[in-house]
């Protein structure tokens, strides 16, 4: 007999998966340390996990939903959901740090798609007036992860043994397969999405100048995100309860930052836009400075993670309300822009530590970055077409 499920019973669901994916995505950041000691292997190296894991979203994200377009939303989820439940097992068994990047790869390559297919479905089982809430509840399960998930991932890692965090995170997968796989309707578009007309939004004016911000100037986030730990243990000097106790405050911050700027009104995004990247430069720029100062410390994270998922939902809600005509395809693209900045500003972080440079200086260099963000949305003032957002 077919059971008909709550919509806040399958939102839950989602939350759930996304919630994981998140956490797979971020939990590395508090384990560097970790991976380098037992798989011997520089720290500057183990910021190839977060590059790797960006670049696979940012390329394969994309392409695996323009291929699976045509197929049922479902299916499609429980296949998802099952490459990352393999994906976090060969993780958690790793013989050496290859096999591990390997696995990221993996679970990189299903992070946009299910994200972009879980809105979809929500957003077809809610009512008009309830489809924004539908979308934040989905996302939710992101900002939680970087709140709760990340530092707990990382007081189990530094407690015990990181490969526990990958067979929890495999653990959480399994959880989601089974609740999309009981709860989940089997929703078909009333059309099927053509990919010509979804790639019309590669010439839309406005989304590009968004991407383009993304990507040359948000991008300087995650040259200074990927080594949070090692600069927490540096300056601040804290131990795993203070690395674990940091990154819940970032957290906390991103939750609170993603709660505000999803208020927002679409008409205001690029005026809010512009405060949100200026407080984010300062904060980046005094970033270690004020570390050393234990009280500081926790500030300083919690108006990191503020600024950083503060700035996050505005350049999305820029890019899907500007990119109507690809209303399957626009939500994917924007995940992989993000990812493509967080492989840049990763690997830009890897290579300034490898040569030699101080965290300060990559912290200055991740300033400046989001600098020339600002000099882009400032650009984009005076060049946007306004008529979208006021829509």
């Amino acid at each position: 007999m077919r059971m008909n499920f709550s919509r806040n019973m399958i939102l839950a669901v989602f939350m759930l998966g996304t919630f994981a994916v998140g956490m797979t995505e971020y939990v590395v950041t508090g384990l560097l340390t970790q991976f380098a000691e037992d798989l011997n292997v520089e720290v500057s190296t183990t910021g190839l996990l977060l590059t790797v894991y960006a670049i696979s979203v940012a390329i394969f994200g994309p392409i695996l939903r323009i291929v699976t377009l045509r197929f049922s939303p479902k299916p499609l989820l429980l296949a998802l959901m099952i490459l990352f439940i393999l994906s976090n097992i060969l993780a958690a068994t790793a013989p050496n740090f290859d096999v591990l990047l390997l696995s990221r790869l993996f679970s990189a390559a299903m992070h946009a798609p299910f994200f972009g297919i879980c809105m979809y479905i929500a957003i077809s089982i809610s009512d008009p007036t309830k489809r924004t809430g539908a979308i934040a509840a989905v996302q939710g399960g992101l900002t939680i992860a970087i709140m709760i998930g990340v530092p707990f991932g990382s007081f189990l890692g530094g407690m015990f043994d990181w490969r526990l965090v990958f067979w929890f995170m495999a653990a959480l997968g399994l959880l989601t397969l089974i609740g999309i796989m009981v709860t989940t309707p089997n929703i078909r578009p009333s059309e099927v999405p053509k990919v010509k007309d979804e790639l019309q939004m590669l010439k839309n004016k406005n989304a590009l100048m968004t991407i383009a911000i993304i990507v040359l100037g948000f991008s300087g986030v995650f040259t200074a995100y990927t080594f949070k730990e090692p600069m927490y243990r540096e300056f601040a000097g804290f131990d795993v309860t203070g690395i674990t106790l940091g990154l819940f405050f970032f957290g906390l911050g991103a939750v609170i930052g993603n709660f505000v700027s999803g208020s927002v009104r679409p008409s205001r995004l690029t005026s809010r836009l512009l405060l949100a990247l200026a407080a984010l430069a300062v904060v980046l720029v005094s970033f270690t400075h004020l570390l050393a100062f234990a009280p500081m410390a926790i500030v300083m994270s919690f108006l990191f993670g503020a600024g950083t998922f503060g700035t996050t939902p505005l350049l999305n809600a820029k890019i899907i309300l500007a990119a109507k005509e690809a209303p399957s395809l626009s939500g994917t693209i924007a995940a992989s822009v993000f990812n493509l900045a967080n492989a840049i500003g990763a690997a830009l972080g890897s290579f300034l530590l490898g040569a030699g440079f101080s965290y300060t200086t990559i912290t200055y260099v991740a300033g400046a970055m989001i600098t020339f963000g600002l000099i882009l949305t400032f650009i984009n003032v005076k060049t946007e077409d306004r008529s979208v957002y006021e829509a």
